[in-house]
């Protein structure tokens, strides 16, 4: 799938956890399009990854944020809108990922996995949302998971927060459709060439006791498309959210290779 349009051209569009990866691929996909780009991460290299896209004639910035402190987000949400002016597009791809078996989970881990995950999904979309409903349009693009909708062994806290996500996006989605305001979230599968998938093979290979590709191997065997997601995939799902699907809103959108099918 690749799209074209100049529909965001000269809007603001923020995308979370956009210093590397799949955050940045999609920031990078809206400043081609001509959009005002803001680039948030807790990762410092937010604002040399901007840097690069800036460097390229786009219009970009960096903001260093730790997502789950509710007022600096919501102060960093002001500055976007006193800079470059009222937000058009959000997309919450910043999040965290632990593999483990069920009985080590405490307190600490728990608490990581909702705050990032789900309170800091929040706070962003609060940030945003006056903006949204002042200008009577927007779209919400939540990072959800496979593993949101079937939890994933070792992984119990993750799914549980996945989860969360995808039930806040309905109910959001309920709530601001009288503005205008498309709600969505997107549940990949396992993604190639990222940080998540480094962190959940590592923590396969530890807790299965098999090597890194027969982690791949087992995991690729389980897609009916034969491999696993890429990060282009994403990218262009998220951006086909962000440009057209005005008749969608408050769905979960796999991006699985038919791993998932509900």
């Amino acid at each position: 799938m690749s799209l074209s349009s100049d529909r965001i051209s000269g809007k603001v569009c923020v995308v979370t956890g956009a210093a590397k990866s799949i955050g940045f691929a999609i920031a990078e996909k809206y400043a081609e399009q001509g959009a005002k780009v803001v680039l948030i991460d807790i990762d410092p290299l937010v604002e040399e990854s901007a840097k690069t896209l800036a460097d390229k004639g786009y219009i970009a910035k960096g903001y260093v944020l730790n997502i789950t402190n509710r007022d600096a987000v919501l102060k960093c949400f002001a500055d976007i809108e006193a800079t470059y002016g009222d937000i058009y597009a959000l997309v919450n791809n910043a999040g965290v990922v632990d593999t483990r078996p069920f009985e080590e989970n405490d307190e600490a881990i728990l608490d990581k996995m909702f705050k990032v995950n789900v309170y800091g999904t929040t706070y962003c979309i609060q940030g945003a949302l006056p903006s949204m409903k002042r200008i009577k349009m927007g779209k919400i693009i939540n990072f959800a998971s496979k593993s949101g909708k079937t939890g994933s062994a070792l992984m119990a806290p993750y799914s549980a927060a996945k989860g969360a996500v995808i039930v806040l996006t309905q109910a959001l989605a309920f709530e601001v459709a009288k503005d205008n305001i498309n709600v969505n979230a997107v549940c990949p599968g396992i993604t190639d060439a990222t940080g998540v998938w480094s962190s959940v093979s590592k923590g396969y290979v530890e807790n299965m006791k098999m090597e890194r590709d027969a982690i791949v191997k087992k995991f690729t065997e389980k897609v009916p498309l034969g491999r696993l997601t890429d990060i282009q995939d994403v990218v262009e799902f998220v951006f086909f959210l962000t440009v057209s699907a005005d008749y969608c809103t408050g769905q979960a959108f796999n991006i699985t290779g038919g791993r998932e099918m509900h």
